[in-house]
């Protein structure tokens, strides 16, 4: 082993310049700063991957948990005879005839078959029910229109004056009205 005045400790020239004998303070300021910078790198790359998941984390919770939209508001009307239920839009919004669900009962039985609105014809029902009941309105059901429709004899129960008639009305899911009334006859 020879010992090197000038650049240190002890070396071992036939080691090489990565030998366990050499200590790092014996190495170039070039060599040591570049180790060092190299761990640096790895560090750097789990930082920044930890960073997009955070944020796509919060994109993707921001989106999920948006509010939904409230059901729209509408005040109805319901009137019945013997053979036909009319349901007149008093006020509010407008009501998406596309998303428009209709649920009859008499007496609180449910109709065997309820409306498919909007529809031209339909089992259980006349053919040709009026307003935003019938396929050819123009889509949405506006205050001042009525909508109705007749229950078929095939369908039960049958409307019979002094019988109690709930119509319920959705949107998309969500209610806007349950009315109630007595049948009159006609």
């Amino acid at each position: 082993m020879l010992i090197d005045t000038a650049t240190g400790p002890a070396r071992d020239p036939a080691a090489g310049p990565d030998s366990p004998t050499e200590s790092l303070a014996s190495r170039p300021t070039a060599d040591r700063f570049d180790r060092s910078e190299r761990a640096l790198t790895p560090i750097a790359g789990v930082l920044l991957l930890a960073i997009t998941v955070v944020l796509a984390g919060g994109v993707v919770t921001a989106t999920i948990d948006a509010p939904p939209e409230p059901a729209p508001t509408a005040s109805l009307s319901l009137s019945a005879t013997d053979d036909r239920v009319t349901v007149t839009h008093r006020g509010g919004d407008a009501l998406d005839v596309s998303e428009l669900d209709v649920r009859v009962r008499v007496d609180g039985e449910p109709l065997a078959r309820q409306p498919p609105v909007p529809f031209f014809s339909a089992a259980g029902f006349r053919p040709g029910p009026t307003g935003a009941f019938n396929a050819a309105t123009d889509g949405d059901w506006r205050v001042g229109a009525s909508a109705s429709f007749q229950v078929a004899d095939t369908n039960g129960p049958t409307l019979e004056p002094g019988r109690t008639v709930t119509v319920e009305v959705s949107v998309d899911g969500l209610p806007v009205a349950t009315l109630e009334t007595v049948v009159d006859s006609r």
